[in-house]
């Protein structure tokens, strides 16, 4: 008689710990910090550069023309001030990085050269904020 009642005391501790376990386990696949991984977004940064406008630069453009035109530099180098450089650089959530980058040089307070690094041909799909 003694030996069944610790047997069932036996069984109904195991249930409990099964039942544990099981609910430990669930709430730490459901959780945050799963197994699956976390959200991760595209993270665009710079001054967006397209072909279309960098055809629009032209030679002896003054820099009033050009800011207008391109927007504010992301750099201006501070030894040197006449050069401006146009920075753009996506990192793809699950994918490589996109860097675009447009070098301007000017003589005179006039566009005098116009480097790019990078392919501006392409469109870039930038994330939306919804």
């Amino acid at each position: 008689m003694i030996d069944q009642i610790n047997d069932s005391e036996e069984q109904a501790q195991m249930q409990k710990l099964i039942k544990t376990v099981t609910l430990s386990v669930a709430l730490t696949l459901v959780s945050g910090c799963s197994y699956f991984g976390v959200y991760k977004r595209d993270l665009p940064q710079g001054n967006l550069v397209e072909q279309s406008v960098v055809e629009r630069l032209q030679p002896g453009m003054s820099r009033s023309q050009v800011r207008q035109l391109m927007g504010s530099p992301l750099l201006e180098a501070p030894f040197d001030a006449d050069q401006w450089d146009y920075v753009f650089r996506l990192d793809k959530a699950y994918g490589g990085v996109e860097q675009r980058r447009v070098t301007l040089t000017f003589v005179n307070d006039r566009l005098a050269d116009v480097t790019t690094q990078g392919d501006l041909s392409g469109d870039i799909e930038l994330p939306t904020g919804e």
